[in-house]
This record gives structure tokens, C-alpha cells and sequence, in this order.
């Protein structure tokens, strides 16, 4: 799972929480305030902890989080569903947030997920700084890569918060990515099959 796990090249270090908290600091003054008064004395250690956890996808390893799967399934090989699972992530080009569902299925060949395990691969690579595009190809490489389905079908729908609190400026917009390996990338009728389940209510 090398290709989708993103780490830092050997030469460099990671810092400490101090110099994190001095970073902080730094972007407070280039912002136009005083990192010294009251109201802000504490918030470069609360945003270097906030990091700790809204990035946190970078510390978890993938094989942990994947590595049991159940071979008792009763002869069920169809469509395994989840959706409307909730994700907050981070654009890399701009550090704010994105905010939206993702719908993840495959199609079993002889072994299962637990149902826990997709959402929590979603919160993952949620957890880093990433492109809509790239999170959706990385959560179908990593079911695909472990479980060998059949197929994967993974859906994203987000806001991204670059487009409606910068630049263009346009709130409520969506952005939609898809990604299909195997038995839903050669099937269209499975494409659409998927598409229906999720909008099924």
C-alpha cells in the first residue's frame, strides 16, 4: 500500500510542538493581531493540537485498519453498500476544510469488511491534506488493494470551503467525484446500479 501512503522523505524531520507553536504565532502577527494578548495566549498550543487530530490520517497504518476480513458470508456476493458517511477533510492548496459524504460499495469475492472498517478508511485519508480527486482513488486502491473484490465503487459528493469563503466565493456549491475498479468499471449496469442505492430513501 506504499503508492497511497504519503510520509515524509528521509532528509526531513518532523518538528516539535514548539516550533509548531511558534509557526502559529507567526501567522497570528502576519494576520494582524498580537499573539500576546488574552484572548490568543493559548491558541497556538490549541491549533497544534487541533492538528494533531484533524491530520492524524498520516500516522495510521492502512494494513492495521484493513487487515481482518471474514470469510463467513453465507454465499452473499452481491453489492456491499455504505453510504452517506461523513468526512471532514482539508484541501492541500489551501489548508481549509472540505466537508461532505462519501458512498463506498464492492462486490464481494469469498471475504467481507466489517461494515466499521469503510468508514474508517474514508476518516484516514479524510485526515490529511488532500485533492477530492486523489481521496477517492486512494479509498478505492485500498479496499481493492486488501479485500481483491470484484469491484469497488467509491462516490464523493463535498463543499469545498477554498471555493465559498475565498476566491470565487460560491457557498452550496458540490463537487462530485467517482472512482470504479473491476466488475463496476466494465459494467456500466453496475455503475448505475450503485448510482440508484444510493440515491434509494
Amino acid at each position: 500500500m506504499d503508492a497511497i501512503v504519503k510520509k515524509l522523505p528521509a532528509e526531513m524531520r518532523r518538528p516539535t510542538r514548539e516550533e509548531v507553536e511558534a509557526a502559529v504565532r507567526t501567522l497570528l502577527l502576519w494576520a494582524g493581531d498580537d499573539p500576546a494578548r488574552e484572548g490568543l495566549l493559548d491558541t497556538p498550543a490549541r491549533v497544534a493540537k487541533a492538528y494533531e487530530e484533524l491530520f492524524s490520517g498520516y500516522g495510521v497504518d492502512l494494513d492495521e485498519v484493513l487487515g481482518r476480513t471474514f470469510e463467513e458470508v453465507g454465499g452473499y456476493d452481491d453489492i456491499v453498500l455504505v453510504r452517506d458517511i461523513s468526512f471532514f477533510s482539508h484541501c492541500e492548496h489551501h489548508m481549509l476544510p472540505v466537508m461532505g459524504k462519501a458512498h463506498v460499495a464492492y462486490l464481494p469475492k469469498g471475504r467481507v469488511l466489517g461494515l466499521s472498517k469503510i468508514a474508517r478508511v474514508v476518516d484516514v485519508f479524510a485526515r490529511r491534506l488532500q485533492t477530492q480527486e486523489n481521496m477517492t482513488a486512494q479509498i478505492a486502491q485500498a479496499i481493492d488493494e486488501t479485500l481483491r473484490p470484484r469491484g469497488v465503487a467509491v462516490f464523493l459528493e463535498a463543499e469545498h470551503m477554498c471555493m465559498a469563503m475565498r476566491g470565487i466565493q460560491k457557498t452550496g456549491s458540490t463537487t462530485l467525484t467517482t472512482t470504479f475498479t473491476g466488475a463496476f468499471k466494465d459494467n456500466a449496469a453496475e455503475q448505475a446500479r450503485f448510482m440508484s442505492m444510493i440515491r434509494l430513501r
